[in-house]
C-alpha cells in the first residue's frame, strides 16, 4: 500500500493540485501571473543570481528531458554507451545542478538581507526558493556524490519508464520499489514542488520567457530626473 500511494496516488494528486490551481489562477489571478522584477531595489546580487538560477534551471530541465523522458534503448540505437551517458549525466548534471543551488543561495540571502527587497518578499517567495534549494540540492548530491562514490544507478531503467508509465495511465509503481532512497527522496520533493506551482511566483514559468535570459537591463529613472528636465 505504501508504494501505491507514493508511486501511484501522490505523483497524481500533486499533478492535479498543478494543473487544477494553474488554470484556477489564470482564470482568476492573472495580475499575479508573473513575477515582478526587483531590480529596481537591488542590481548586483540580482545580476549574478538571477542568470545562474535560470541558466542552470533550464539546463537542468533539458538534462531531466533526457534521462527520464527518453528511454535507454533510444540511446543504444543512437549508439551512446550507458558509460558515456553516464559521463555526461555526472558532469552536465552536477554541473547545471551546482548552477541553480549558487543561484537560488545567492537570491535567498538577498531577499534576506537587502532590507527593500526583504519588505516585498512574501512567504511564499521564501518556501518556493528554499524549496528549489533542498530539491536542487538532493539531485546534486544524487549526481556528484552518490553517482561517484557508491554506484552509478541507471535511473533510466527503474525511475524512467515508471514516470512515462504515468502518463499512460498504467502506473508501473514496482519499478519504484527498489531505487536507492535519495533518489526517491528527490522525486517525492520534486513531485511535491509541483503542487506548490500554482500557490507562489513559480507559476510564471508556463509563460517561458526566453527572451529574459538575453534582454537588456531594465533601466529605471527617478522622478525628480524627470522634473529637473521638465519632463512633468
Amino acid at each position: 500500500m505504501e508504494g501505491i500511494f507514493w508511486w501511484v496516488i501522490f505523483p497524481y494528486l500533486t499533478l492535479a493540485i498543478m494543473i487544477i490551481g494553474s488554470i484556477y489562477r489564470f482564470a482568476y489571478g492573472q495580475l499575479s501571473w508573473v513575477a515582478p522584477s526587483t531590480e529596481f531595489f537591488e542590481k548586483k546580487w540580482l545580476k549574478i543570481g538571477s542568470p545562474l538560477f535560470h541558466y542552470g534551471l533550464l539546463f537542468a530541465i533539458i538534462g531531466h528531458i533526457m534521462g527520464v523522458f527518453i528511454p535507454i534503448e533510444f540511446y543504444h540505437w543512437m549508439g551512446v554507451s550507458d558509460h558515456l551517458y553516464h559521463i555526461g549525466a555526472i558532469y552536465g548534471g552536477g554541473l547545471a545542478g551546482l548552477m541553480v543551488v549558487v543561484g537560488a543561495i545567492i537570491l535567498l540571502i538577498r531577499k534576506m538581507t537587502i532590507d527593500r527587497v526583504r519588505v516585498h518578499a512574501t512567504f511564499a517567495d521564501f518556501f518556493s526558493v528554499i524549496s528549489l534549494i533542498i530539491v536542487a540540492g538532493i539531485g546534486v548530491y544524487m549526481t556528484l556524490v552518490y553517482n561517484l562514490t557508491v554506484v552509478e544507478y541507471e535511473y533510466r531503467l527503474t525511475i524512467g519508464p515508471w514516470f512515462r508509465s504515468l502518463f499512460t495511465f498504467n502506473p508501473q509503481y514496482e519499478l519504484m520499489l527498489g531505487v536507492p532512497f535519495i533518489f526517491k527522496l528527490h522525486v517525492i520533493t520534486g513531485f511535491a514542488l509541483f503542487a506548490s506551482v500554482p500557490f507562489t511566483k513559480l507559476v510564471h514559468f508556463y509563460s517561458v520567457p526566453v527572451h529574459y535570459l538575453g534582454r537588456s537591463p531594465q533601466q529605471y529613472r527617478s522622478r525628480v530626473g524627470y522634473k529637473r528636465r521638465g519632463l512633468e
